[in-house]
């Protein structure tokens, strides 16, 4: 249970990180366009408090003894959530993702050796529940940067990066033809946090294309 632990805590700090930025939040910025085409910056932190929604709906449904789905209306509840949540003010997006992180968290204080040892439904597949925080803590962390109101993936946490550069290194490798399981000279050269920045599709790195991993 170590990695698991590591994980809980990992996501926890996040939480914390991500809220210490939204509590700047003003209205206007709400409004802002983030880092990513076409959400503003409610979009973002929208999304970071349904994602919570989501993960306590299948860890629940794992206490339960039972495999919950973590969207059970799709990626249509999901954009819809999303784009109802966005146009809040800042006070009530903060709201959001404060109330939301901490429900999380009671979860996972709630959650038993066997319901960790279950799974969720998510929109592209079966999740297991002890890979739920470190996927939380790179949600949370990820888009942390994208609301672009400070922290970029130069702040990203030591130990996410080592930890899912490993995971992005072989999702990488994984989808290249026999034998081309070695990054680009490129990616190599490039600190830590900028080659999980490229993984990503979060940064570039000259003389290479976008990595093509995330769509």
């Amino acid at each position: 249970m170590n990695d698991l632990h590591r994980d809980l805590a990992g996501a926890t700090r996040a939480h914390a990180q991500v809220l210490a930025t939204l509590r700047e939040l003003s209205d206007d910025q709400a409004r802002h366009p983030s880092q990513l085409p076409g959400w503003t910056v409610g979009h973002v932190a929208t999304h970071i408090a349904r994602n919570a929604d989501g993960q306590m709906r299948m860890l629940r449904g794992a206490i339960d003894g039972e495999m919950a789905a973590m969207y059970p209306g799709g990626l249509a509840q999901r954009t819809a959530d999303i784009e109802a949540g966005a146009p809040r003010s800042a006070a009530e997006l903060l709201a959001d993702v404060t109330q939301t992180a901490a429900q999380l968290e009671r979860t996972w204080a709630e959650m038993t050796p066997a319901a960790w040892n279950g799974s969720g439904q998510t929109v592209s597949g079966p999740v297991a529940t002890a890979d739920m925080p470190f996927i939380r803590w790179r949600e949370v962390t990820v888009h942390h940067a994208d609301l672009g109101l400070g922290y970029s993936w130069s702040h990203w946490d030591a130990e996410y990066v080592r930890l899912d550069l490993g995971r992005m290194t072989m999702l990488w490798a994984s989808r290249k033809p026999m034998g081309m399981t070695e990054l680009p000279q490129e990616a190599l050269a490039a600190e830590p946090r900028h080659r999980l920045a490229w993984l990503l599709g979060r940064a570039e790195i000259e003389g290479l294309p976008p990595a093509g991993i995330i769509g």
